[in-house]
């Protein structure tokens, strides 16, 4: 089951609206199917073991977990708040604009 999000994409600054995390913002790393990982945000403790061959040392390492999609808002720098995204088409190109303002993301 592969889910493509238009609206969202990597390198985006958005806000978390749900859960752990609520209220942190951060630029969007990986999106995973309906799934994205944010850069330093829903932190979990993973215990890995040592390998040599790999020069891994182990012990206790935090790894970003994902977040999906649905508890994620893109931020509009402009009126500091999270916004809501749509489509309009500008010289024959299909661009993502804010729905508050109507000016599109960069």
């Amino acid at each position: 089951m592969k889910l493509k999000n238009t609206k969202l994409r990597e390198g985006d600054e958005v806000i978390v609206i749900s859960g752990r995390e609520k209220g942190k913002r951060g630029n969007i790393k990986k999106i995973v199917g309906n799934r994205c990982v944010i850069n330093d945000l829903n932190l979990a403790k993973k215990h890995t073991r040592p390998n040599p061959q790999l020069g891994i040392t182990g012990g206790i390492v935090e790894k970003e977990m994902p977040i999906n999609l649905s508890n994620v808002m893109i931020w509009n720098s402009e009126t500091k708040k999270q916004d809501k995204l749509s489509f309009k088409e500008e010289k024959g190109k299909k661009v993502r604009v804010f729905r508050s303002t109507g000016k599109s993301v960069k």
